[in-house]
């Protein structure tokens, strides 16, 4: 299929996080009683428009589709002319206003665990039906690396003994079970897709009581099928998933925060479109899903971040609203979150432009 096709998926994956998101802080609104004055599909210039004759909300489908936008009267009113209006956004009771503004990262993270819950009780989960034990690290200084083990390489046999069939316990059973004055092991090793021999004198770990040969061995996957699983095993995994990737997340955004780890990795729109295009293309539906339920648990993460502007920001001046028993000055959170909102935009630019120049080379 065509490079269009995908573009087109990609932006379709993006619109419908947006569209969830915007719902969030949209449904949860007109549940708490607070007016609500746009709910928008988009940036940028209206493509289609409609007034709502029963509430007076306007729903639109702008020009851009990298973005959206549930507005409320009172919101961000630098000068201050809507303030009293009964339908302002700071006249509802301060809970509604926090459990509203909450509501759009909770959508994204509802979505990702609704999304796998659905893939893994309807085709089931994937299981490992074959693994092989792999080296993930060798010891400096070792046995290990004194007998050439790299770190990637896979264990075909110990002593002649195929670990094909083994659990990655029986594997390590097979090497501690090797006793002071028996001959080095014998491995037999696959690396890089040519098998290799090699011979290795374990060493005692008097802390672990056992003779080690020090590597850290891990278990690859050889062979994996889709098996069916129960709702409650479904529950389960999709809760699993979405931690695991809210895990990475979190470590990523800190690594980049304390030692800029990943700064050059990072994307705007742009870069995010065409990653999600090129994955889409490999993988097919399944890459699809994996995409969604990754962007989606990122775009909730990210928007809880008090950053002026974003949903965490505008949490935290509610937060410290009930604190103080009385807003912050309306002006003054309108200005923070409009800089805010313009050094996003700033940034949004500049990614986008790193990312055109990236695809140009």
């Amino acid at each position: 299929m065509s490079t269009l096709f995908y573009l087109l998926i990609a932006l379709l994956l993006l619109g419908i996080l947006i569209t969830v998101h915007e719902f969030g802080h949209y449904i949860t609104a007109r549940l708490c009683g607070i007016a609500v004055r746009e709910y928008a599909i988009g940036m940028g210039p209206k493509l289609i428009s409609r007034t709502s004759k029963k509430t007076g909300i306007v729903y639109s489908l702008r020009a851009l589709s990298l973005g959206g936008f549930c507005s409320f009267y009172g919101e961000d009113d630098v000068e201050g002319s809507e303030q009293d209006d009964p339908r302002a956004f700071g006249k509802a009771a301060v809970w509604k206003r926090m459990l509203t503004v909450l509501m759009g990262p909770g959508m994204n993270f509802l979505l990702a665990f609704v999304v796998l819950f659905a893939w893994f009780a309807i085709g089931g989960v994937q299981t490992a039906t074959r693994v092989q034990p792999c080296i993930l690290q060798v010891e400096e200084n070792g046995p290990a690396a004194a007998g050439g083990l790299l770190s990637g390489d896979i264990i075909l046999s110990v002593n002649g003994e195929g670990t094909e069939k083994e659990s990655l316990d029986d594997t390590m059973a097979l090497i501690s079970a090797w006793k002071e004055g028996d001959a080095p092991l014998a491995l037999t090793l696959e690396r890089a897709g040519e098998v290799t021999q090699a011979s290795v004198t374990p060493f005692y770990d008097a802390e672990l009581g056992r003779y080690r040969l020090g590597v850290t061995i891990g278990a690859r996957v050889a062979a994996s099928e889709r098996m069916p699983v129960s709702l409650g095993e479904a529950i389960r995994c999709s809760w699993e998933q979405c931690t695991y990737a809210g895990g990475m997340i979190l470590r990523a955004l800190r690594n980049l925060v304390t030692t800029g780890e990943g700064l050059e990795d990072t994307s705007g729109p742009v870069g995010v479109v065409t990653l999600v295009s090129q994955e889409v293309r490999a993988g097919g539906f399944e890459a699809f899903l994996n995409m969604l339920v990754v962007i989606s648990i990122n775009l909730g993460i990210m928007n809880l971040l008090p950053i002026p502007g974003l949903d965490g920001s505008r949490f935290l001046f509610l937060v410290l609203e009930a604190i103080r028993r009385k807003p912050i000055p309306a002006r003054r959170e309108a200005i923070v979150h409009l800089a805010g909102m313009a050094l996003l935009f700033a940034a949004m630019i500049f990614f986008t432009y790193r990312d055109i120049v990236k695809l140009f080379h």
